[in-house]
């Protein structure tokens, strides 16, 4: 962007394709339901009690900020259990999970895939 030049303003489509984004992603990380789940070894090595408090944690997550969620997709976040910082990340792929998905707002053609690891692990 040049010397006062104005940001691009997004259009309703844009708009509307967000908050579908946001939506799934909102859906998908409160009911684990319609993706896969990927917990790293760091994870795994908290034990059993800790998991459960982190999936209990993930699915009341709302603290999203203009910092954590700069484009309001809700797909990033931060936790805290047994002491320790865990990244959230939602990514979505294509069905075949060869690659990204070509369309995230679009279910049909996207599977999403929430991943949980310790931030000493990121």
């Amino acid at each position: 962007m040049t010397h006062g030049e104005q940001p691009r303003m997004a259009d309703d489509n844009e708009l509307a394709r967000r908050d579908r984004i946001r939506d799934l992603n909102d859906s998908f990380r409160r009911n684990l339901n319609g993706g896969r789940l990927v917990i790293t070894s760091g994870i795994v090595a908290l034990g059993g009690s800790a998991i459960r408090e982190l999936l209990r944690q993930l699915t009341v997550f709302d603290d999203f900020t203009e910092d954590n969620d700069p484009y309001g997709e809700h797909d990033f976040g931060s936790l805290s259990v047994a002491g320790e910082r865990v990244f959230w990340k939602i990514d979505a792929y294509a069905v075949e999970m060869l690659h990204g998905s070509p369309d995230a707002a679009d279910p049909t053609v996207t599977t999403r895939v929430l991943t949980l690891m310790l931030a000493s692990e990121y």
